[in-house]
């Protein structure tokens, strides 16, 4: 089987599975370092041709990451795509295993039991998580880009894994997934914390935490936080591990 990935972490996922599988990834895709696959742009613009050329049996796409149009001109071009959906933690473990099992014709890898194993332990999202991840509650801001700055909102997947290490993202419910939120009213939404990761935006200690006034900021991992794939296993230690230190 040939497969052409158009999403970063279903390349990780798929390659840590069955590396032969993948004929082509996107530039973006970086896990894991010995990827060999061809390279065939990025997620937002792919070379569609040189995806055909390819002639992959299965193209993995996501409704978020990548464009309709892209989507669109590949399946006229005689391709199968099959498009994921992830919104939060269990939406994300069953698309993994629809896409390896259904749509790749793989076992059921070791490391997606392990993974759902890791974050079970924690309880669901709406439970008080494990005491030794962070306070229950701790309100927060998560900002994932500046120059405007965007934020977390509703029904996001990263949401959902902060919420389940016990942190309250003070803009669950806006009506937007990612809402532009000027800054003087992200300083004054009642956050404890600001959570700063390094993707999208690649925020750091010397960009990004002097906007908040000394609030303590969390700068995580984004492959942990945003990526649903084989570091879903550790992302509980590892994205625990940075709120605690930022909160202690």
């Amino acid at each position: 089987m040939r497969v052409v990935s158009l999403v970063p972490s279903l390349t990780e996922a798929v390659a840590e599975t069955v590396p032969g599988l993948l004929a082509g990834v996107t530039n973006w895709c970086s896990h894991p370092a010995s990827l060999t696959a061809a390279r065939i742009g990025g997620t937002k613009n792919p070379d569609i041709a040189a995806v055909l050329r390819l002639r992959p049996d299965l193209v993995l796409a996501n409704e978020e990451e990548n464009r309709p149009a892209d989507l669109d001109a590949l399946r006229a071009g005689g391709a199968e795509v099959l498009v994921t959906e992830v919104r939060g933690l269990d939406q994300a473990l069953s698309e993994l295993e629809r896409v390896l099992v259904t749509g790749c014709g793989l076992p059921r890898p070791g490391w997606l039991d392990r993974a759902a194993d890791a974050w079970a332990a924690l309880g669901p999202a709406a439970a008080d998580p494990a005491p030794a991840v962070v306070p229950a509650a701790v309100p927060a801001v998560v900002p994932v880009w500046r120059r405007p700055w965007m934020v977390l909102g509703r029904d996001t997947f990263a949401g959902d894994l902060l919420a389940r290490l016990g942190v309250r993202n003070v803009y669950a419910d806006h009506p937007e997934r990612y809402p532009r939120i000027p800054l003087p009213e992200l300083r004054g939404a009642g956050a404890r914390l600001v959570v700063l990761p390094d993707e999208p935006y690649r925020f750091t200690a010397g960009d990004g935490p002097e906007a908040f006034d000394g609030l303590p900021a969390a700068f995580v991992s984004g492959r942990h936080l945003t990526w649903y794939g084989p570091s879903l296993a550790e992302a509980p230690a590892v994205l625990g591990a940075a709120l605690r230190a930022a909160l202690h």
